[in-house]
């Protein structure tokens, strides 16, 4: 049986501001967090602000570490009227 692949791709933008504030709010700068989660300070940037996608193995560690519940992310409509 063949699962049929998803087109759409996810705007990875409100949750690397998530991370971004969960990060600042902690006190930590982009590159201890680069040195953490063993990327480029440059990598953290561009998830941070630009949106870019990071692996999902960089993306457990950070949501994780910060205590980032991504439900709402990922499931906008399950989640009305709550705030983010």
């Amino acid at each position: 049986m063949k699962i049929k692949q998803d087109k759409r791709r996810f705007d990875f933008h409100d949750i690397g501001l998530a991370i971004k504030r969960a990060r600042e709010a902690s006190g930590m700068t982009q590159e201890q967090l680069a040195y953490i989660v063993d990327r480029a300070p440059r990598t953290i940037m561009y998830n941070e602000n630009d949106g870019q996608h990071p692996s999902l193995n960089t993306f457990y560690q950070m949501v994780t570490m910060f205590d980032i519940s991504v439900d709402q992310y990922f499931y906008p409509s399950k989640n009305k009227g709550t705030i983010p």
